[in-house]
C-alpha cells in the first residue's frame, strides 16, 4: 500500500503537475522523498519559500494548467503567503500544500507550531488540514478542482507524520480536472444591454483581463457602436494588437486618450475588468461584464450589471445592435490619442540615445525592439511596470506576466524561473528594478542551477522610483527611497550567470541583443537615471500642489540640485495644451 505522500505525488502527475516548487525541509521529506521516486514530476529547488509560490503562479498562467508549490512546517510555509496571495488576485490556479508539525502535537505551543489552515484562509478557494490518511484522495481531488475550476489558489495542510503513514484508500488510476465553462447572460439581460447601448452615442470600452479569449469579439463590438477601447494594465497584452479602436491605458501608469475618452463618452462598457482605482472610473454612466458576479459593481455604481463570459456575452449581444454611422466621438479620440503619444511616449525617448545616465524609457523601447515576437515578459512592480505598460508592444503572441493586482515587489524574477521551465523553448525576460531583485536575489541561484535560459535586465537607478513619484505627490520629500548603488552584474557573475553591466545609452542594443540570444542564463544590468519619473495621464491640482511642496520641503533640506534635475528629467514628459 501506497503512503498518503506517495498517493499524493501519483495525484498530482496524473493531473497534469509535471513539478512542484519548495525548499526541503524536515515535515516535507515524505513529499520530497516521494518525488525523488516518481517518475514525470520534479522537484525544483528555489532559495526562498516565497519564490516557490510566484514561480507556481507564473507557470500557471502560461500553462493555463495546475501548478503547484510547497513550504516545510512554520516559517517554511509561511513565506509561501506573499506569492499565494499574488497567484489567488491573479486567478492562477495554484495547490500550495503547507506541510505541518507532528500531528500529536498540534496545539502545544510545539516548535515551529503555526496554523496554515487558519493562516492562508484569505488567499485561497479552498484550505483544509489532512489530519487522517482516510480524508485521502477525496480532499486533494477537492483542493485541485477548486484551483481549477474557481481559478486561484487551494492550501492542503499535511502533517509530516500523516504523510508517512500507508494510504487508507487506493490511488485513482487518472485525474480529470474540468475547467470552467462560458457563462451566457440571460436574454432578457442581453436586450437590456442592447436597449441602452441603442440609446447611448458615445459608447466607449474599457477592457481588462477577462478580454484574453475575446480580442475578434471586442473588435466587432468596437467597430459596431464606432467606440474607442481602452484597457487596463493586465488587459494589455489581450487586447491592444492588431487594434484599430486604441485610445490606450487608464490608471496611474496610464498614458493616450483613454481617460478623456472614459469622461467624454456617454457611455461606457467595463469588459472583463475589475479595475480598482475608483478616481480614474467615472462613477456614473456604466456597464459591467464579468465572469464572476462577486467583481460587478465593486468600484463603480452600475446602470447594468451582466454576468457573462465576455465573449459570449458580444456574441449574443451584436445581432441585436443597431448600426451607427457617426464616427465622430471614435475619430477624435484618436486624434487626441495620437497627439498624446507624440508629446508624451515619445518624447521619453527621442534624442537620448547619448545621454547618462541611461533613460528607462529608452531602454525599454531598444528591448521591445529586440526581444523576440513570443517572448514572456515577468515585470516587477514599480516603474517597471511603467515601462512595460508604455514600451513592451503586444501582438498576440507575447506574454506580460506581473503582480498587478497584488502589487508586491520581487516577483519578477520568480515569475520568469515558473514562465521558463513551463516553456523552456520560449524566450523569458525578467524586467527587473533593483529594489525588486535585491529582495529574493538568492534566487539567481536558482536560475543557475537549473540553467535556466532566463535574461534577467535589471533596471539599476540605486532607487526606489515609484515610492520616491509617491512621496513627491502627496507632498512628502523622497526620503529612504535611494541606497547606495550596487553591482549587480558582478553578483550575478558570482552565481556563475553571465552578465554585463551597460552605463551608455551606444551599449544597450548589442548588450540586450547578444544576451537574448546566447544559451543558458544571462543577467543585463542597466544603469538608468533615478530622477525619470512617470507622469499619470489625468495630473491633478492636489498632485501639483503636493509636488510642488515636496519641491520646496527638498530645497530647504539642501537639495536643490537635485530638484532641478529632477524638473528637467521630466519636463519634457508634461503634455503642452
Amino acid at each position: 500500500m501506497a503512503t498518503v505522500a506517495e498517493q499524493l505525488v501519483r495525484m498530482l502527475r496524473e493531473a497534469g503537475v509535471r513539478r512542484v516548487y519548495g525548499v526541503v525541509g524536515d515535515s516535507l521529506n515524505p513529499i520530497v522523498d516521494a518525488i525523488r521516486r516518481t517518475d514525470g514530476i520534479d522537484w525544483v529547488h528555489v532559495r526562498h519559500e516565497e519564490t516557490a509560490a510566484f514561480a507556481a503562479a507564473a507557470e500557471a498562467q502560461v500553462s493555463g494548467r495546475l501548478a503547484v508549490c510547497a513550504g516545510s512546517c512554520g516559517p517554511g510555509n509561511l513565506h509561501l503567503i506573499n506569492g499565494l496571495y499574488d497567484a489567488h488576485r491573479s486567478g492562477a490556479p495554484v495547490l500550495a500544500i503547507a506541510s505541518h508539525i507532528p500531528s500529536k502535537e498540534i496545539g502545544t505551543g510545539y516548535f515551529q507550531e503555526t496554523h496554515p489552515e487558519r493562516l492562508f484562509v484569505e488567499c485561497s478557494h479552498f484550505c483544509e488540514l489532512i489530519s487522517q490518511p482516510e480524508q485521502m484522495p477525496r480532499l486533494l481531488g477537492i483542493a485541485m478542482q477548486t484551483a481549477v475550476g474557481r481559478g486561484g489558489v487551494s492550501v492542503l495542510t499535511l502533517p509530516g507524520d500523516i504523510a508517512a503513514r500507508a494510504a487508507a484508500h487506493p490511488t485513482p488510476d487518472a485525474v480529470s480536472l474540468a475547467s470552467p465553462s462560458p457563462v451566457v447572460p440571460p436574454q432578457e439581460r442581453i436586450a437590456e444591454f442592447a436597449r441602452l447601448l441603442d440609446e447611448s452615442e458615445k459608447v466607449m470600452l474599457f477592457c481588462g483581463a477577462g478580454c484574453r479569449d475575446a480580442h475578434a469579439e471586442v473588435m466587432a463590438l468596437a467597430d459596431a457602436l464606432a467606440a474607442p477601447v481602452g484597457h487596463s494594465l493586465g488587459g494589455k497584452e489581450w487586447i491592444q494588437y492588431d487594434n484599430p479602436f486604441d485610445v490606450g491605458m487608464s490608471g496611474l501608469l496610464g498614458y493616450g486618450a483613454c481617460y478623456d475618452a472614459m469622461r467624454a463618452a456617454d457611455r461606457i462598457i467595463l469588459l472583463g475588468t475589475d479595475f480598482p482605482y475608483d478616481d480614474f472610473l467615472p462613477q456614473a454612466r456604466t456597464i459591467q461584464v464579468d465572469i464572476d458576479p462577486a467583481r460587478l459593481g465593486r468600484h463603480t455604481p452600475l446602470d447594468l450589471a451582466v454576468h457573462g463570459d465576455v465573449g459570449a456575452t458580444i456574441r449574443a449581444l451584436l445581432p441585436r445592435l443597431r448600426t451607427r454611422t457617426d464616427r465622430s466621438y471614435l475619430d477624435k479620440m484618436l486624434r487626441d490619442h495620437e497627439r498624446g503619444l507624440q508629446r508624451v511616449v515619445d518624447a521619453y525617448t527621442r534624442d537620448i540615445e547619448h545621454r547618462t545616465p541611461i533613460h528607462p524609457e529608452y531602454a525599454a523601447a531598444v528591448l521591445d525592439e529586440v526581444a523576440a515576437d513570443d517572448a514572456i515578459f515577468t515585470v516587477d512592480t514599480g516603474m517597471g511596470n511603467v515601462w512595460a505598460a508604455r514600451y513592451l508592444t503586444p501582438n498576440g503572441r507575447r506574454r506580460v506576466i506581473g503582480s498587478f493586482r497584488h502589487g508586491s515587489m520581487a516577483n519578477a524574477l520568480p515569475h520568469a524561473i515558473g514562465a521558463q521551465l513551463a516553456h523552456p523553448d520560449r524566450q523569458v525576460v525578467s524586467i527587473s528594478g533593483d529594489g525588486g531583485l535585491a529582495m529574493l536575489m538568492g534566487d539567481l541561484l536558482t536560475v543557475a542551477t537549473y540553467e535556466l535560459p532566463v535574461k534577467v535586465v535589471v533596471f539599476n537607478n540605486a532607487s526606489l522610483g515609484m515610492v520616491k513619484l509617491e512621496m513627491l505627490v502627496d507632498g512628502y520629500p523622497d526620503f529612504g527611497t535611494d541606497h547606495p548603488p550596487v553591482d549587480f552584474s558582478a553578483i550575478a557573475a558570482g552565481c556563475g550567470i553571465a552578465s554585463v553591466r551597460v552605463e551608455r545609452p551606444t551599449e544597450i542594443r548589442d548588450a540586450l541583443t547578444e544576451a537574448l540570444h546566447r544559451p543558458g542564463p544571462a543577467v543585463i544590468e542597466l544603469i538608468t537615471d533615478p530622477n525619470a519619473l512617470s507622469i499619470p495621464p489625468k495630473i491633478t491640482a492636489a498632485q501639483v500642489r503636493g509636488f510642488a511642496l515636496a519641491a520646496g520641503r527638498t530645497v530647504l533640506d539642501g537639495g536643490v540640485g537635485k530638484m532641478i534635475d529632477l524638473a528637467r528629467t521630466n519636463l519634457r514628459n508634461v503634455p503642452r495644451p
